[in-house]
């Protein structure tokens, strides 16, 4: 209180602030109020709401004009009416609401001057206050008629100033550092004074080095685009912001090539969440925030925000894989067919035998590709930039590099069977197929682990629609083989037949796994040098 009494709970309040508090909780507020009880609200007015409990007064005043919070005044009051009395409740920011006061209610509920030292004194308390990051609300009273919608510069009486803490979750701490690690640069955008957010964002693992940045929405708005552009890769909180700094910091980084994710949950909040490339509402946020994001958080939890982009980076990976399979065999299989005509060979493959490929390749590939469980791995790669072609270098060499090994087996085996005796016959070409499809079946265990250093073998028992797909393809290729018969052109094929192929073509796999364990070797030496 203005006195610097300090109460631990509303039920210790003396009666007079205890009215004056309930009444500025349940009447200045944008919540609806059923029976004396807060219904709703965002998250400080349900703190306000719980921090009133069950309390009720036995004769409710009526409200008579209501002017909701403004982030520029950041505050909203009330003008209320009843048992012949008229007044009106303000709610808002303590360094705002204090300038304007110049009494404060006591403990017998008299109103006493608010000197200007014991206005220093309470901001020294708010200062400490805030450094435990804590947040605060002044709550005052006017006692006479307010005309137009703002508070008048002087002649309040403060009723006290509310301590918020908003803990953070512990889990919340965790994924700050993972999408941290994922190069996501987070910036803690937030209305409350720069002490306070300082304090949350070093419990929340947001500050952590000295040449980081804390602005004010005043300091901001001094600064020109260019100033803030240079300085915006060391940014990591904006205290007592304002709706536009949301929108200007958005523009700003897009400008700049990068791509822009954004949170609100308020009306004013809309226009960047637009803007954004990607807006994030909060599941507690109004209609009109959920209309203009992209993704609405339904817990408004960060753990939330960091699942996404972990979702988001599977499937795109997942996309990677299945294009660099894919075309791997479209490379190997348009030229085989090609240069078999040209070499004025037998078909080395036919039309039916090309729509089973295309079937392994299209849908079986797709759906064993789409059911690989997400892996936090993904939370160590670096962003890519949206302007970036989806097939990279690393999957243009895999597709041309792989792709040109099996063609120079295959050739192999075309020019080999052309100059048996036997010739180009059904058998023969029966191996060849066979051969053929196994080779992209030990090819789609590499795909799998496209992009990292992992063995093709981790998590497959987790990988369900895998293994699934991988015993059709295999349960396919048999039946086709052994009672396919003219329409496949295929003749079945001994057991003998079989161990030698699939044993022969697995060395696909096999070089594969040799080649990620080096990698891992490498990559494990380069982190211990590090």
């Amino acid at each position: 209180t203005g006195d610097r009494q300090e109460y631990p709970a509303f039920d210790v309040l003396p009666a007079k602030l205890k009215a004056f508090t309930y009444q500025n909780v349940v009447l200045n507020t944008s919540a609806a109020v059923s029976d004396g009880a807060m219904v709703g609200g965002n998250m400080t007015e349900r703190a306000l709401s719980n921090y009133v409990g069950s309390y009720r007064m036995e004769e409710m005043l009526h409200r008579d004009k209501f002017i909701p919070f403004n982030s520029a005044n950041k505050y909203s009051w009330a003008a209320v009416s009843g048992n012949s009395e008229r007044y009106c409740l303000a709610k808002g920011a303590p360094e705002k609401l204090i300038l304007q006061t110049s009494h404060y209610w006591d403990a017998e509920g008299n109103r006493q001057p608010l000197t200007e030292e014991m206005k220093k004194t309470l901001d020294d308390r708010m200062l400490e206050l805030a450094a435990d990051a804590i947040r605060m609300l002044a709550l005052c009273t006017y006692e006479s008629d307010i005309e137009g919608d703002e508070l008048p510069a002087d002649g309040l009486t403060l009723v006290g100033i509310l301590g918020i803490r908003d803990e953070v979750r512990p889990e919340a701490i965790e994924a700050i550092a993972e999408v941290q690690d994922a190069g996501v640069q987070i910036v803690m955008i937030t209305g409350d004074r720069r002490e306070t957010a300082v304090a949350i964002a070093k419990d929340a693992g947001l500050l952590q080095r000295p040449n980081e940045l804390v602005w004010t929405s005043a300091e901001l708005a001094e600064m020109s685009d260019e100033q803030v552009k240079l300085e915006l890769h060391k940014l990591r909180v904006v205290a007592r912001a304002l709706p536009m700094d949301k929108s200007r910091l958005v523009r700003l980084a897009q400008e700049m090539n990068l791509v822009v994710g954004m949170t609100g949950d308020g009306v004013n909040d809309s226009p960047a969440l637009k803007k954004a490339d990607v807006g994030f509402a909060m599941g507690s946020g109004t209609e009109v925030a959920k209309e203009a994001g992209d993704i609405v958080i339904l817990d408004d939890n960060f753990l939330s925000i960091k699942q996404a982009i972990l979702y988001g980076r599977t499937i795109y990976n997942s996309i990677c894989k299945f294009i660099v399979f894919q075309l791997t065999i479209n490379f190997v299989a348009l030229l085989i067919v090609l240069l078999g005509s040209v070499i004025g060979t037998e078909l080395p493959l036919t039309v039916t035998q090309m729509l089973w490929v295309n079937l392994i390749m299209d849908t079986f590939a797709a759906l064993a590709l789409a059911s690989i469980p997400p892996s936090e791995t993904v939370m160590l790669e670096k962003p890519r930039r949206s302007t970036d072609f989806i097939i990279s270098k690393a999957m243009r060499s895999n597709i041309i590099g792989v792709g040109s090994i099996f063609l120079i087996v295959l050739l192999g085996m075309i020019y080999y069977f052309d100059h048996s005796t036997q010739g180009m016959n059904v058998h023969n070409l029966t191996i060849f197929f066979t051969f053929f499809v196994m080779l992209q079946f030990w090819n789609l265990f590499n795909a799998r682990v496209f992009g990292t250093t992992d063995s093709a073998f981790k998590g497959l028992s987790k990988s369900y629609g895998m293994e699934l797909i991988v015993l059709a393809i295999l349960a396919g290729q048999f039946l086709i083989v052994q009672f396919g018969g003219a329409v496949f052109r295929t003749e079945p094929l001994d057991w003998q037949t079989w161990l030698l192929i699939i044993g022969v073509s697995s060395t696909v796999l096999w070089v594969g796994e040799l080649v990620r364990l080096v990698q891992r070797i490498i990559h494990k030496k380069d982190r211990n040098e590090k």
